[in-house]
């Protein structure tokens, strides 16, 4: 059975997409980018609190499905410079205990509101 999961520690949507969708034990996230939910503006500041923020928004989407960082199997990373993978690489892998998921990371021309990362993910509860 397909749930969405609407939260309101992670940001709104800003299309017509729902935060993740928990389907049967798979929870797939849309892209998460660097909205902060208490205020609803983009954290752009720098590039290490713009990922901080991103992360802390998968791990609210995590929180609402009763999963954890190490349900996570699969991301997909999205920059808009590769000139920045070693530091948004580097804050990614600190979320993470040890087994990491499967990943891609990519260099996009724009991503939407014109940030610089955007992550997706699917977890798997056990």
């Amino acid at each position: 059975m397909k749930k969405i999961i609407t939260i309101k520690n992670a940001p709104e949507p800003v299309g017509p997409y729902s935060q993740a969708i928990l389907f049967g034990n798979t929870l797939y996230s849309s892209g998460q980018i660097a909205i902060d939910p208490k205020t609803n503006n983009l954290i752009l500041d720098t590039l290490e609190k713009e990922t901080h923020q991103v992360m802390l928004n998968i791990g609210a989407i995590l929180d609402a499905a009763n999963m954890k960082w190490e349900n996570i199997i699969k991301c997909s990373i999205f920059l808009s410079d590769m000139n920045n993978f070693e530091l948004v690489n580097s804050i990614y892998a600190s979320y993470f205990s040890s087994s990491y998921p499967a990943r891609e990371t990519v260099e996009v021309a724009c991503l939407p509101k014109n940030v610089n990362v955007e992550i997706s993910f699917i977890a798997i509860k056990e």
